[in-house]
């Protein structure tokens, strides 16, 4: 296993949900953290308490690729090299075939696929001079299989898998080991729509947090693709 101790760990959409879950996680685990969202605010409020030497905190805009070169950017100076990035930050969206909308699809994929594709290409260089570079995309359960008709969230989960593996093939022979955390049902702003699952039945973002750390701590030799998480049966698996 890695030793977290020196390690830097980008982390996008971490004030809240899984992000906070994996940052409260990986800072106990000893970590240093690059906490990055538009709400700053909340960040601060998360990493008051923590020894500051060990957190930095950048703005990321899915939207806004020139924030995420400038965050990387910041997290390399301040910390002298990139160990990880775990892509969390993402949205939900209940669009249909029967109701497409070109705006709210412009959106989504900007949040859940065009960000992380971009900010997996800003921090690769770091990622690869560490020899032993991480990346985990939060992708979903959505992006396996498909249970419901919100065609815009499936699509962009799927594509998430997918660039995942691209992640995987690029720079392995440097040591850069990527994997596609896959939950189904979280509490969350994103299932707060949904009868499904009555929230304590969901699998909880302090146990999502315990698999990413697991698989950041992992050898090059002990690469995981994916991880599907299951809070339920599965029929389809």
């Amino acid at each position: 296993m890695l030793a977290p101790d020196g390690r830097v760990i980008l982390i996008s959409g971490a004030n809240r949900g899984i992000g906070r879950a994996v940052a409260e996680a990986l800072y106990t685990e000893g970590y240093s953290l690059s906490l990055g969202g538009r709400d700053l605010a909340s960040l601060e409020s998360l990493s008051a308490g923590w020894e500051q030497d060990r957190i930095h905190i950048g703005r990321y805009d899915a939207g806004d690729w020139a924030s995420h070169r400038a965050w990387v950017e910041a997290t390399a100076a301040r910390f002298g090299r990139i160990d990880g990035l775990v892509n969390n930050a993402g949205m939900h969206s209940a669009m249909t075939l029967r109701d497409p909308d070109e705006a709210a699809l412009d959106a989504i994929w900007a949040a859940n696929c065009k960000g992380p594709l971009n900010l997996i290409h800003c921090a690769l260089p770091h990622l690869e001079a560490s020899g032993t570079g991480r990346i985990v995309n939060v992708a979903s359960m959505s992006g396996k299989r498909v249970r419901n008709d919100h065609i815009a969230y499936n699509m962009t989960k799927h594509a998430m898998i997918a660039l995942n593996h691209a992640a995987r093939r690029i720079a392995w022979d440097k040591g850069v080991r990527a994997t596609a955390l896959c939950p189904s049902f979280v509490p969350s702003d994103m299932t707060a729509y949904s009868k499904a699952l009555a929230p304590a039945e969901m699998t909880q973002p302090e146990d999502l947090a315990r698999l990413v750390a697991t698989v950041l701590a992992l050898p090059n030799n002990a690469s995981v693709a994916e991880l599907l998480v299951n809070c339920r049966l599965e029929d389809t698996l």
